[in-house]
């Protein structure tokens, strides 16, 4: 069960295809690595399944013996590939303000490797009061209860799966790989259109708390 609305929430964030648009720079950062290993993969299927940790999608195209080796690879390609390619998802940044002018926490949860995460919110400016990497569907509700948060928003069935381990209200937008269908039969309590809308719903989420 979601725990209850509170007046200064602390809201969780996916980054990917939630509060940026990865593909751009993700399609270029594969492109790069099938050109540097001569192995082919095909880039504009990875960016139609983005969400799950980088090895599931390695597993795709490598042996086992490699996924290790290329995803660290492909992590140091990234920074002067994917960063500047990728911009923030319509309404990202007035979703992130939303939350702190209500006096809340707003954190970003994700299963991209830390350090490029930080590399992302850095780039746009989104400026989130933490930001949590490597953590993916019900392991993000670790990140979730440790930092208190009562909402967790995202555009994947794996992020409604950690918002309903954690406790939290689950919101989704279908900007990423799943429908508005799918994200309400896995259980999404709230699912918007995209984040353009989130902070009319933030407004009226906390006003029903302290009605």
């Amino acid at each position: 069960m979601a725990t209850a609305p509170i007046s200064a929430p602390t809201v969780g964030f996916d980054l990917d295809m939630t509060l940026i648009d990865s593909r751009p720079g993700i399609r270029a950062c594969f492109l790069e690595l099938s050109e540097r290993t001569g192995t082919y993969v095909d880039a504009d299927l990875v960016v139609t399944r983005l969400g799950p940790p980088l090895a599931q999608e390695m597993a795709h195209w490598f042996p086992a013996d490699q996924i290790e080796a290329m995803a660290d690879l492909y992590r140091s390609l990234y920074p002067s590939i994917a960063i500047a390619a990728s911009p923030a998802m319509p309404g990202a940044r007035e979703a992130i303000a939303a939350v702190q002018a209500a006096g809340g926490r707003a954190i970003v949860v994700t299963a991209k490797y830390g350090p490029n995460a930080k590399l992302h919110v850095e780039h746009l400016g989104l400026d989130p009061d933490a930001v949590i990497g490597d953590l993916w569907a019900e392991q993000k509700a670790e990140a979730l209860r440790e930092h208190g948060a009562s909402v967790y928003v995202g555009d994947h069935l794996g992020d409604v799966r950690g918002a309903r381990t954690a406790g939290a209200l689950s919101v989704a937008v279908p900007t990423g790989p799943c429908g508005a269908a799918e994200l309400t039969a896995a259980g999404a309590d709230v699912v918007l259109a995209d984040l353009t809308e989130f902070p009319a719903w933030l407004a009226a989420y906390l006003s029903a708390d302290r009605a």
